[in-house]
């Protein structure tokens, strides 16, 4: 008999959730009568998790960000799963862009994932048909966007085309969602040491385009300083025709504000590549074998298991949960055949609808956000509020002035 400590089961304040892991716990034990399980809530807390691991509090199991196993592994707080994983159901499947996320310069595999998420573009399907655009065809490219946007602004009494955010960390996100899509990155490691790579073509491009929504065509209104909670409103209002989101924004715009989820549609991102975040689990360097071994079959069983997609699939579609949205796509081969066979099956929203989003997305690279991300941001939503608010705004000398900036911040990665 083995026991493994895990994180990341829900909190109270979410009971249908926590419900659901206690019965999965349960289950796992069942099937797996000498591992026991000892579940915890929380997740990965930079602040607090090397005092944990050099004290021994540490989870065997223990939930990460996309943005973290970088560092873990670099710092050596994370277990080599490479040996135990071959044997594992479905870990072949996995796409290779996310378990690259969690192998390190030497190649070893260091953790798994099992949730993830990227950028489209969120778009009101009912505005397109009255702008006379096919909302079975939405924009593919910046220059297509431009068009769309300038069209549903026409139609008047406050209706924008186009919405992004500019404060509170949410407006640096979004621009690098920028630079990522017009092929550019913010941070590079060069030598060893990582530097900014923004004041490029790449960024040029981006803000030229967004001065042109805000300034030229007046597409975006003059309402700016916005974050998710703003546009989500605007959207939900009926009064904006897209903006910049993952799929997981149309259940939170449908049932705050009593909406259809016929109403929305999803385009992936236009340009070569979309920022891409999401999570998994990885292994406390001291584990043993057994429970290495305890640990990865739980996170499988639990989280990357494509035979109880439709146990998971029914459970959740009596609670009022949508059903086939484009998400936590994580797999390929028979393993996606399997999981796209159950959604379709028990889907409860119109899954055409997303589509573009699902098919253009295929052929973009995932990038994942940069290190230091959060500080990264706070230094660029001054380039997005300068050039959302300013039409005099100096573009070339907003990139460089942030591009020192995010340069002071990337010098205290290691």
């Amino acid at each position: 008999m083995v026991t493994i400590s895990v994180n990341g089961m829900p909190p109270k304040t979410q009971p249908v959730d926590r419900r659901y892991f206690e019965q999965d716990v349960k289950a796992f034990e069942k099937a797996h009568p000498t591992i026991r399980i000892d579940a915890r809530e929380g997740q990965m807390d930079p602040k607090t998790f090397s005092a944990k691991l050099a004290g021994g509090q540490l989870e065997d199991v223990y939930y990460v960000y996309f943005t973290d196993p970088t560092g873990l592994i670099a710092r050596r707080q994370a277990a080599d799963i490479t040996p135990y994983v071959k044997d594992l159901p479905y870990v072949a499947d996995l796409k290779p862009a996310y378990k690259k996320v969690f192998t390190g310069p030497d190649g070893k595999l260091y953790g798994l994932p099992n949730g993830q998420y990227s950028l489209g573009l969120i778009y009101n399907r009912e505005l397109f048909e009255k702008a006379g655009l096919d909302p079975e065809k939405p924009p593919t490219t910046w220059d297509d966007v431009r068009a769309a946007a300038k069209r549903i602004s026409a139609l008047g009494d406050g209706t924008v085309g186009y919405a992004d955010y500019s404060k509170n960390n949410q407006g640096g996100w979004h621009f690098t969602s920028w630079v990522y899509s017009m092929g550019g990155d913010i941070a590079v490691k060069d030598g060893g040491r990582w530097r900014a790579a923004f004041d490029s073509d790449a960024g040029r491009q981006a803000l030229r385009m967004l001065h042109a929504l805000r300034w030229t065509d007046r597409s975006m209104g003059s309402r700016q300083l916005l974050q998710i909670e703003d546009v989500q409103k605007m959207m939900g209002a009926g009064k904006l025709g897209m903006y910049m989101a993952g799929p997981d924004n149309i259940p939170t715009i449908v049932k705050q504000f009593e909406r259809k989820y016929s109403e929305f549609g999803v385009a992936a991102m236009p340009g070569a590549a979309t920022l891409g975040g999401g999570n998994g689990f990885m292994v406390n360097p001291k584990a043993s074998p057994e429970k290495i071994r305890a640990g990865l079959q739980w996170i499988q069983w639990k989280y990357l298991n494509p035979d109880r997609t439709a146990y998971e699939d029914k459970r959740a579609s009596g609670n009022d949960v949508p059903i086939g949205l484009p998400l936590d796509q994580l797999f390929d081969g028979a393993a996606s055949d399997k999981q796209e066979a159950s959604h379709a099956k028990y889907a409860n929203v119109p899954r055409d609808n997303y589509k573009p989003f699902v098919e253009g997305n295929a052929e973009l690279e995932q990038k994942v956000e940069p290190p230091n991300a959060q500080q990264i941001y706070t230094a660029l939503d001054s380039v997005m509020q300068a050039v959302l608010t300013r039409q005099d705004a100096d573009l070339d000398q907003l990139l460089k002035d942030a591009s020192k900036k995010v340069d002071g911040i990337l010098a205290t990665v290691k």
